[in-house]
C-alpha cells in the first residue's frame, strides 16, 4: 500500500518524511487488522491509497489553511480520514479526533499509543454538544469528511472554529449541488465562503471547500443533537397548497 501511495502522491506534487511513511505504514496495517471485526471502512484496500489517504493529505499542499503550529478538530473522525493521516504528515500540528462512537474511539487511541503520537488527542462525543462546551471557537481547523449535506456539515463544524480560522469540508461532485443551500448557514454561524479546491485525484471527483470564520457564532448554535440533520440552516421549504 505504501509504495503504491508514494507513488501517487510523487505524480501529485507531494513527498513526505520516512519518518510519516513509517508511521502510515503501521496505521495502515492496524486499520486492516481492526477492519475485519469492526467495519472501519467499506473502500477496497486496492483503492484506499488514493481514496482514503492522497484525499487526506492532498490539502495540506492545495490550501494555505494549514499553518505550522496550527490546532485542528476532525469532526466525525471515524477511522482516522483525514485527522489522522493529517497528524502523522504534521507532526508541529495538535490533532483533536472526535466520534461519537465509542469503538471507533477506542480504534483512535490505540492507533495514538501504538504510533506514539503526542500530537493526537481522542474525544467521544457528539459534535453538538461538545461545541457547546470547552471546544468551543478552540481550533484553527475544524475538518470533516462527506458526513452530511454542506447546510448541515456547516452547522458541526462552524462552532469548533476560532475567528480567523477556517472549516473544511471533503465532499464529492454533490458539494456544486449543495453550495447555495449552504451560503445562508455559513453567514448565519459566523462565516463566509472560501475557495472550492478541487484535489485533482485521478479519476475521481473529489473537493475541499473551505469556510472562512469572519465573527463568533451566535450561542443558539449548533442546535440540540439531531436537529441540524432533520431541519438544516437555509434549506428552501415548500409550502403545500
Amino acid at each position: 500500500m505504501i509504495e503504491q501511495l508514494k507513488a501517487t502522491l510523487e505524480t501529485l506534487g507531494m513527498a513526505l518524511s520516512d519518518a510519516a511513511w513509517r508511521k502510515l505504514d503501521e496505521y495502515h496495517a492496524l486499520l486492516m487488522e481492526h477492519n475485519k471485526v469492526m467495519d472501519l471502512t467499506n473502500v477496497p484496500e486496492e483503492d484506499m491509497p488514493l481514496l482514503h489517504y492522497a484525499d487526506s493529505i492532498l490539502p495540506l499542499v492545495r490550501t494555505h489553511a494549514f499553518f505550522f503550529g496550527a490546532t485542528l478538530i476532525d469532526v466525525g473522525s471515524g477511522a482516522g480520514f483525514p485527522g489522522m493521516v493529517i497528524a502523522i504528515a504534521r507532526p508541529d500540528m495538535k490533532v483533536t479526533l472526535m466520534d461519537s462512537l465509542q469503538k471507533r474511539c477506542h480504534f483512535l487511541t490505540t492507533v495514538k499509543e501504538s504510533l506514539i503520537l503526542s500530537n493526537v488527542n481522542v474525544v467521544h462525543a457528539r459534535a453538538e454538544e461538545a461545541a457547546r462546551a470547552e471546544h468551543r471557537e478552540r481550533y484553527d481547523i475544524a475538518a470533516a469528511r462527506a458526513v452530511a449535506p454542506m447546510n448541515v456539515l456547516c452547522e458541526y463544524l462552524l462552532p469548533f472554529v476560532k475567528l480567523g480560522g477556517s472549516a473544511m469540508c471533503w465532499k464529492g461532485p454533490a458539494i456544486l449541488k449543495e453550495l447555495a443551500d449552504a451560503e445562508q448557514a455559513v453567514q448565519l454561524l459566523g462565516g463566509e465562503m472560501g475557495e472550492l479546491v478541487n484535489l485533482n485525484l485521478p479519476g475521481r471527483e473529489h473537493y475541499v471547500q473551505l469556510l472562512h470564520k469572519k465573527t463568533h457564532t451566535p450561542g443558539a448554535y449548533p442546535r440540540k443533537a439531531g436537529t441540524p440533520s432533520k431541519k438544516p440552516l437555509g434549506q428552501k421549504t415548500i409550502r403545500s397548497v
